[in-house]
């Protein structure tokens, strides 16, 4: 029955695609021609247009142009251009034809330009402002913030997310991997660890592990190939789907449009053993634009048995196939080999933050991400986009992982490899149609998705003694835990701006999403040797979200906008497997839901001004817990299931002010801009119950959580800093300060003695960045991160990486010579 329901959706799918291109598939007349001069040489980027109508078109490189989806009709076509005498043209389409004009030939226009002089300059904050509509998706009355890494001062080698994020307000990042290998931010409140609580993406298309089931980022692009980040707060979510977070899309570079070839070369030297080579190359030439990057980068680690080796390999290419259509390929590949340092104790901490008890644990993680991307301007007023994406991957862990946890001493007895294998694929169409109603213009922004994700978890394998990332088993041996899940999605969304006035626009919006999830496999080998299975689960649901957001344009730089949206987190692939056989899931367990509140008011004075502050409220229902019952037989057992819920509501601020500015003139001594973002948070549970059983008076307590602190929610995260910027030279200091947050919805004050729970104090770190651009192809980038060498921690972890709290890494230097032509 599930599978109809699938095909059935599926079907749906592609009906709804075939409407959306019925514009292109009934089209009405086109008008054809080419663009040259006496001599017939091709004139590209002349506008050709139909007056009094919105049909308009450019020449491509070739001088061909093309107008489509004209209604019968006489017009007067115009063809302008700066350089050319400009030319009116009468016409009559009939019958919806094809009228092929034959070589227009036009005149070059002289004219005598006086002297000047152009100056490339950076600019001097790395934000950019957001359009309502970018490409294929609409931004209108969200909370996104645009963060442009090539204007940035910021390690960007070890993807320092604390100095990348600083601008944008409420970012909390857990600093206990100084790789960079896996960031892990959040915002609002929720859990930062490898961003599972964004739909995390590159260049538009999913990365994560499975975003339904096990949506860990366990890859992360180098900073060096992003173009630009992307983040948009929880109203992401009828557009970009499941997570509360909102969207994190990292852009990466392309080929210079202006060159057949350039090559930028990055050679980077720092502390605690850091090397680093970043190679990217791209051009353009004709209709082909192509870009690719290559990034070997290792260190020894700040702390104890933390070195590592990471490889970064992309290539993408693109091919305009006429004035309409651009196709692209791209295929991205990540391997590493990172060696476990694994947590310490508050004592071992406070003794010396270094040092390490476990040598022998290493983790891998194998990333294959392809993608395909189809543009389509259907017509004026309609533009599509599709992408065809699919993702192999696997996470490797081998280590000493005994239950005592860290206060065990490791013996070299065998190593524990725990193995997982990721295959998805999927495709995700939108669209933008532009139509008038009213005698006003809106927009509708709408599209349709299709994913499957498969994942096989091997655990509890019998390896090595040894002490090298070996990932071999022991002859004649089998893992205990054998399990297999997979995910299937079909979703349908649609989001309309309607243009009330010049001022004010309304965007109402849903999202459907049918989700069908299975699991089955071993648990575990008995004594015997038979297999423990688990009991085969399917689940099928559908889940219908709805959001409205507004804004309103106090002035043209100016505007409040507001934005409601429901949120949902699915039910991930751990909270489906017990932990023991005798633990028993519930089968009626839901997806979490809730929503996310936003209203703000963001704008710019003139150029010396830039400002975001808004109210949000986050609400996150039916939390995920395990409750202790028992039997008729009184024994008692573990059931996972729905257990509580929490409200996370505060102010997020953002101010950029440029004093060099106000007197719009050139100012001979540089710029100079001073930023800071604030966030204040209240994150609390409304409800969360728990049952456990006191063995000392035999007898079951429950208790609620209601009014405890969300765990990894700090109350405060300020980030102020000044930039100085004079022509090739930058240059930033930094300070933030975050407050203290719980490990566990406890709120356990005084920490354990492994080191698990307790409080996360809070810290305040400097960090300074600086670059200088020199003989025009040369630069030279410098940094000193954690600048007075603070000791201080962000996490504690029960398991992997841990167990125990993880240091963050202490004060670093890195110094970059980099070269383009």
């Amino acid at each position: 029955m599930s599978k109809t329901i699938f095909q059935n959706y599926l079907f749906y799918f592609f009906c709804f695609l075939l409407f959306f291109q019925s514009d292109f598939l009934f089209a009405q007349g086109s008008i054809k021609g080419k663009i040259t001069d006496i001599q017939q040489k091709p004139f590209s980027s002349i506008s050709i247009s139909l007056q009094n109508t919105t049909l308009n078109t450019l020449s491509n490189e070739e001088g061909f142009f093309e107008l489509s989806n004209v209604p019968n009709g006489k017009y007067t076509l115009l063809i302008t251009g700066l350089s050319i005498e400009n030319i009116n043209k009468n016409i009559e389409m009939t019958d919806n034809s094809v009228l092929n004009l034959e070589n227009i030939i036009i005149s070059e226009k002289t004219q005598i330009l006086p002297d000047a002089i152009i100056i490339a300059k950076k600019e001097i904050s790395p934000l950019r402002k957001v359009a309502e509509i970018e490409g294929t998706q609409l931004f209108a009355s969200k909370k996104v913030d645009v963060i442009n890494l090539t204007d940035i001062d910021a390690n960007l080698i070890n993807n320092n997310a604390r100095q990348i994020f600083a601008r944008t307000p409420g970012v909390n990042v857990w600093e206990n991997d100084g790789s960079g290998i896996q960031v892990g931010v959040s915002v609002r409140g929720l859990s930062p660890n490898r961003s599972w609580e964004f739909n995390v993406r590159q260049n538009g298309y999913d990365v994560s592990s499975d975003i339904f089931g096990y949506p860990e980022a366990y890859y992360n692009p180098p900073m060096e190939a992003v173009k630009e980040i992307q983040m948009v707060r929880g109203a992401a979510s009828l557009q970009f789907g499941a997570q509360f977070g909102g969207s994190l899309n990292y852009m990466l570079k392309t080929g210079d449009k202006n060159k057949p070839f350039a090559i930028e070369v990055q050679n980077t030297a720092g502390s605690f053993g850091l090397t680093s080579t970043f190679i990217g190359m791209g051009g353009t030439k004709g209709k082909w634009n192509y870009y690719g990057y290559v990034q070997n980068r290792s260190a020894d680690g700040w702390r104890q048995n933390s070195r590592y080796n990471i490889q970064h390999y992309h290539a993408q290419v693109n091919y305009q196939i006429n004035q309409k259509m651009k196709i692209g390929l791209e295929y991205t590949q990540m391997d590493y080999q990172a060696q476990q340092a694994g947590g310490l104790t508050d004592t071992q901490f406070n003794q010396n933050a270094q040092q390490s008890f476990r040598a022998r644990n290493w983790f891998g993680a194998p990333w294959h991400l392809y993608a395909l991307n189809f543009d389509y301007q259907i017509s004026q007023n309609l533009k599509l986009n599709t992408k065809i994406f699919g993702l192999i991957g696997e996470r490797n862990s081998v280590g000493f992982v005994p239950s005592a946890g860290i206060l065990a001493l490791d013996n070299n007895s065998n190593r524990q490899i725990d193995r997982d294998y990721y295959q998805n694929i999927g495709t995700e169409t939108r669209l933008i149609y532009t139509y008038e109603l009213f005698g006003k213009k809106h927009n509708l922004a709408t599209g349709a998705r299709a994913s499957w994700g498969n994942t096989f978890r091997k655990q509890n394998g019998i390896g090595t003694n040894g002490s090298d990332f070996n990932l071999g088993m022991l002859d004649n041996t089998d893992f205990g835990r054998v399990l297999h899940f997979e995910t299937k999605n079909l979703a349908f969304f649609a989001e309309n701006m309607f243009q009330i006035n010049k001022k004010w626009t309304i965007t109402p919006g849903f999202r459907f999403d049918y989700i069908e999830s299975t699991s089955e496999g071993r648990l575990s080998f008995n004594t015997n040797g038979t297999e423990n299975l688990i009991n085969p689960q399917f689940a099928a649901r559908q889940i219908a979200l709805l959001g409205i957001g507004t804004e309103f344009k106090i002035t043209e730089n100016t505007s409040f906008y507001s934005n409601f949206s429901q949120s949902f987190r699915p039910v991930y692939y751990s909270e489906l497997t017990p932990p023991a056989t005798t633990d028993v899931i519930d089968p009626n367990m839901k997806d979490a839901n809730g929503f996310n509140f936003d209203l703000g008011y963001k704008g710019q004075i003139q150029e010396f001004l830039r400002f975001d502050v808004n109210y949000f409220r986050l609400q996150y229902n039916d939390r995920v817990g395990v409750l202790t019952l028992a039997r008729p037989d009184n024994s008692r057992y573990q059931y996972r299931t729905n257990v509580g819920n929490s409200t996370h509501e505060g102010i997020e601020s953002y101010i950029e002010f440029t004093p060099t500015k106000i007197q719009k003139t050139q100012n001979k001594w540089g710029d100079i801009q001073i930023f800071g973002s604030l966030s204040l948070m209240n994150a609390k549970y409304n409800s969360f119950q728990l049952r456990t059983f006191n063995t000392t008076t035999n007898q079951f307590v429950e208790t609620n959580l209601a009014g405890n602190r969300v765990e990894n929610a700090p109350q405060s995260i300020q980030r102020i800093g000044a930039s100085y910027l004079y022509k090739g030279f930058s240059f930033t200091y930094q300070y933030s300060k975050v407050g203290e947050v719980f490990a566990d919805a406890t709120n356990t004050e005084t920490p354990t003695t492994n080191g698990v729970s307790g409080k996360i104090l809070g810290y305040e770190v400097m960090d300074i960045s600086a670059s200088y651009v020199f003989l025009t192809n040369y630069s030279l980038k410098f940094s000193v991160n954690n600048l007075t060498n603070q000791m201080y921690f962000t996490r504690r972890a029960g398991g992997y990486p841990g167990p125990g709290l993880l240091p963050s890494e202490a004060r670093s230097f890195y110094l970059t010579f980099g070269i383009k032509f």
